[in-house]
């Protein structure tokens, strides 16, 4: 994927939106809705032809594992299908899935035991770009005017949330999150997101494209 030569902006860049494309919009819609994401990504139709993994994932993070099996039986009734069953790991307890239209979902906790019931309510969505030299994307959108929050090397940075819309940005190497999501990290073809800005259109390192919002 061939980076687009663009100058900084004289703003600082913000994440405003996510647009997922997909190749049906009323049956995506009704997918999202059931699942109950739909408030936090917009839909747009095309056909470009995209092939294998993507190069990203959309994480929710909830309260407790009585939370993440809502959500995730809600997708899988939806018609989801199951990459990772729910399970308890090192970090907490989560499960993976992809939806109809080709985006994967990633649903997890910190918490490894229930404190209550499923309150259906989302804390937090992550956008995590999966790039080829972190570092290198990572001083790619500072220079843009995004703060970074967290960053472990050349491994993962997670990006300050702004106030222009509700989805975090972070970015994590493209191998090691195939990995996580139990898929192959070959693909190719459009990236099927599109990233909404507050500044110019650009198109980062790996191919992710933004546009303004």
């Amino acid at each position: 994927m061939v980076m687009t030569n663009t100058a900084p902006t004289t703003a600082p860049t913000a994440l405003a939106s996510v647009t997922l494309e997909v190749a049906d919009t009323e049956a995506a819609r009704r997918f999202y809705t059931a699942f109950g994401v739909d408030a936090y990504v917009t839909l747009r139709a095309t056909d470009t032809p995209t092939t294998g993994f993507r190069g990203f994932t959309l994480g929710i993070t909830v309260s407790g594992p009585a939370t993440v099996d809502g959500f995730f039986a809600a997708a899988v009734d939806a018609g989801a299908t199951v990459l990772k069953p729910t399970a308890k790991s090192l970090w907490g307890y989560s499960g993976v899935v992809q939806a109809p239209d080709g985006t994967i979902w990633k649903i997890a906790t910190g918490a490894k035991k229930d404190t209550g019931p499923d309150t259906r309510r989302i804390d937090e969505i992550v956008l995590l770009l999966g790039v080829e030299a972190v570092k290198a994307t990572r001083e790619f959108y500072v220079e843009r005017g995004l703060t970074v929050a967290k960053s472990f090397g050349g491994k993962y940075t997670e990006f300050a949330p702004g106030t222009a819309g509700p989805v975090k940005l972070a970015l994590y190497k493209r191998r090691a999150l195939a990995k996580d999501l139990g898929v192959p990290v070959d693909g190719t073809g459009s990236h099927r997101v599109v990233l909404g800005t507050t500044t110019a259109a650009f198109t980062d390192p790996d191919g992710f494209t933004w546009e303004a919002a």
